[in-house]
């Protein structure tokens, strides 16, 4: 008799584990993120957020630098804080502030509701390895200093192609490869040559490239 009830415990432990699986491994963060999420939230949040940055990150340049902005959708991969979410917003038909990140998708969503601003932003949550947009959602994408945080980006960035389709406009921002006050450590950033290598592997073609404007990093338009 026991040896029966243990038989049929064990037949029953499988059936319920077979009903309720382990659920399978994360994907490996890169180095990267992983940089990024040994931080508290609050600092990520101060960084982003700190007056200064306006001074050698030049917000209102870039985003005249992207043209005129009526009637369009912007989506803004790596949004973060909303830092530029929020002020493309003014210009634009609409931002989709897409992130890995549910916190910082949170803390836009927050801001929103608290100031009363950004009501044509919407947060979208995807994952590391997808851009998050429907085809032909967007009509530019802005990529600020979130580029690096990518693995495997070439099949990333093909992904991107098609959902911006043959119209569609890319800009990434990311640090030059030398040591800068601001900017992740060296070893993770992105030489300007390797990004555009990349685009153009993953079907783009460079339309401009600006290592001027800003102090510490440069700029690539491409569709």
């Amino acid at each position: 008799m026991i040896k029966k009830l243990l038989s049929i415990t064990t037949v029953m432990s499988l059936a319920i584990t077979s009903l309720h699986p382990e659920p399978a491994a994360a994907a490996p963060e890169s180095a990267a993120n992983q940089f990024m999420h040994q931080a508290d939230f609050d600092k990520p949040v101060t960084r982003f957020e700190d007056p200064s940055r306006a001074q050698w990150q030049k917000p209102d340049e870039i985003i005249a630098g992207l043209g005129p902005l009526d009637g369009k959708t912007v989506a803004d991969i790596g949004a973060g804080t909303g830092y530029f979410a929020f002020p493309i917003a003014k210009k634009a038909a609409k931002v989709i502030a897409i992130d890995i990140d549910k916190r910082f998708l949170d803390y836009i969503d927050q801001k929103k509701q608290a100031q009363k601003i950004g009501a044509n932003i919407e947060t979208r949550l995807t994952a590391p390895d997808s851009p998050g947009l429907k085809t032909g959602e967007a009509d530019m994408v802005l990529i600020v200093d979130t580029l690096h945080h990518i693995e495997n980006r070439i099949e990333y960035l093909k992904k991107l192609k098609k959902d911006l389709g043959k119209s569609g406009v890319l800009v990434i921002i990311e640090f030059k490869k030398e040591k800068t006050p601001p900017g992740p450590p060296v070893e993770l950033r992105l030489a300007e040559e390797q990004v555009r290598s990349e685009l153009e592997s993953a079907g783009f073609t460079i339309v401009s490239a600006d290592r001027d404007l800003l102090p510490y990093q440069y700029i690539i338009k491409a569709h």
